[in-house]
Parts: C-alpha cells; structure tokens; sequence
C-alpha cells in the first residue's frame, strides 16, 4: 500500500465524512454478484457497502453491484459503462482474478478495464480486489497486480491473506468454500474483511491529513503498459448493431436487468440460418450462450470470408452449472478496418435442438 496512490480513496473517505453523496460500485465474475452465499445481503460486496453505511451515516451511500457470474475482463472492458459506470461511482472494486486466464491477452484486457474506471467523469476511487481458487491458490494476480501497480492503484489479495490461513490450518476448505472457488457466507465475510481492513488503513490516514494535504486525485493516466486495444471496447446488440438476417431473428423480449444476460440478442434455430454483420474493429470477439440444455445447435463462424479457416462455436456447455455467456475472440490485434462476421447454423442431426443464442458482438 506504500506505493499505492490513495488520493481518490482518502477523497472519497474525506467527502463522506462531510455527509456527501456517494456510490459504491463493484464489478466482476460470480463471487461479486454473490454466488453461494445465502442471500444478497451475505455477499462480500454487500457487506462492504454495509460498512460504508455504518461508518458514515451522514452520508447518503447507494450500492451498485455489477457482478455477473461467468465472466472476464474481456467483457468487462465492454459492459463497464452500462453496469457500473453509468452510475457515477465514486469507488470501485474491481476483480476478475478468477476468470480472467494468466496470460498477457487477458492482462491487457484488464488494463483497458482498469484505464476506462479511472478516466471516467466521477474520478472514482479504485481498488483491486485478487479472489482465488481455494483448492489449489491460482488466479490472475501477478498480471492484474502489474496493471493496478503500473497506475499505482492498491489491491487486497485473497491468497495472499485468508488462502493463507486456510494453508496454515485455521480453516477447513469445507468452512469456506462448497466448491472450492465461491465462498459460502463466512467466506464472503472474511472476503468483505479484508477489504473492510483496506478501508480502515484509509481512514485512518485520511484522518491524519484532515486539512487536505495530498488530496489531488486527477493526475493524468501514464502511457498504457500493453498495447490497450480494449480500454475503447464496445458491445454491438440488437440495441448498438443491424445485422442482415437471413433466418436468424431478432430476440424481442424485454431485458430486465443487467443479470437478465440472454436478451437482446439473435437466435438461431435451424441448419442454414445466417447472420452477417459489418464492423470497423481491430479486434472482434463474439458472444454466444453454451446451454446445459443438450442438444444445442452449432454455427461456424467466417471472417472477412475466409472459408479456409472457420471458426465452430459450439452451443453445447461441458459444464453442469448452468447455462454460459461464452466469449470467443476471432481477431486480436488484426488491421483496424471494416471487417466482415458471418454465422451460420450447422446440421445438428438431432430431431430436437436447443436454438443458438448470439448475444453480442464485442469490438475493440
């Protein structure tokens, strides 16, 4: 935390002291949104929140939780305005330590995350939060923690403190974790307390340079640390995007929420359905359901119609869990021009087949 920039969190600590207006945004995977935990209100995020709420109850603090399970800083970079930013927040925690892989793609992914947090309007504060696999300590951390320490942004690492403890005995997988990954409520707890334990440091600096001192929070970003294609990321659905459809339609139910992630899409449900969009990126990624619902449909995929090299997206998840808003990246770092997106549904071979849901388009 020496050599954190902590000018936003004292700011925002400062102005909610003075009985301010405030919101507290989180954005990540399942563990944010709450998964496991018995309800809402028991999730780490929730009880951060609680602890803004009763450490300054003369400020107005609303909660905006922009978590959605199954999900990586790939999309992230392209939802954060609508889940969270949109909102104005003043802080934010941010953590796809998870799922996002440990490699330099999704390295620079979360750069354009964390870039697009801490250019926006509202200044907000930022901190990244490292979860973790209980059962066997892995996550991103050593690439997000070279992002957050390349803009000076603090972090709270997970394995680096309650992992820990679990290793040394204190707690049982079982007291923490169903599944290894998604903590159950006392997990979320001692999640929310290490966070809980980051805030307090702040405070308490906060308190020790009440007049102001140091308090500047708009120092212009650095150079980016990777190439940043993705801080600009955008999402093409049937709200952004005019497909030409030639049996694939439009999904005309109403979204209801940001958690309702199957809408707003295209659907596919037959053998030679197509779609074909036209965009301008240098990189393109498409966003399709894989469905525990078996059979589901196929659809290959061409770009720039180069039928040599095909992509399958499968609409079948290996998963039990449930159904998953799957992300596949079919150009990264190509030529920034107009480039070309054709799908079309596969022969199944099945009497019945579950439709192939096309979410988005994402652009960078």
């Amino acid at each position: 935390m020496e050599q954190a920039n902590l000018a936003r969190w004292k700011n925002c600590m400062k102005r909610a002291k003075q009985g301010e207006r405030l919101a507290i945004g989180f954005l990540g995977g399942s563990i944010t949104q709450g998964s496991l935990a018995t309800k809402p209100e028991n999730c780490y995020a929730y009880r951060v929140f609680e602890w803004w709420k009763d450490t300054f109850p003369q400020a107005e603090i609303s909660y905006v939780n922009g978590g959605i399970g199954g999900t990586n800083s790939h999309f992230g970079a392209a939802r954060a305005v609508e889940d969270v930013l949109m909102y104005q927040p003043d802080a934010v925690i941010l953590d796809f330590c998870v799922n996002d892989q440990a490699d330099a793609f999704f390295q620079e992914t979360y750069e354009g995350v964390v870039r697009k947090i801490l250019a926006w309007d509202s200044k907000p504060a930022l901190l990244l939060l490292n979860n973790v696999y209980y059962d066997t300590g892995t996550n991103a951390q050593k690439q997000h923690n070279a992002v957050g320490e390349w803009y000076h942004v603090p972090h709270v690492s997970i394995r680096d403190t309650l992992f820990q403890r679990l290793r040394a005995g204190e707690f049982t997988l079982e007291e923490l974790t169903p599944d290894g990954l998604h903590p159950n409520d006392k997990g979320h707890q001692l999640v929310a307390a290490e966070i809980i334990s980051f805030l307090n440091s702040v405070r308490k600096l906060q308190e020790e340079t009440e007049s102001g001192a140091g308090l500047q929070a708009d120092a212009p970003l650095p150079a980016p640390m990777t190439e940043n294609a993705y801080e600009d990321a955008k999402r093409l659905t049937i709200r952004e995007a005019c497909p030409k459809l030639d049996g694939f339609r439009a999904d005309t139910q109403e979204k209801q929420g940001h958690l309702d992630i199957f809408k707003n899409g295209w659907i596919g449900e037959k053998a030679g359905d197509r779609i074909q969009f036209e965009a301008e990126a240098s990189c393109i990624a498409v966003q399709y359901r894989k469905t525990v619902q078996k059979p589901a449909l196929r659809a290959k995929l061409i770009l720039d119609g180069n039928q040599s090299e095909p992509w399958i997206l499968d609409g079948n998840f290996k998963e039990d869990w449930g159904d998953c808003l799957y992300l596949e990246p079919v150009l990264h770092h190509g030529e920034r021009r107009k480039h070309s997106v054709e799908l079309e549904i596969l022969e199944s071979g099945a009497a019945q087949a579950t439709p192939f849901y096309l979410s988005s388009l994402i652009l960078a």
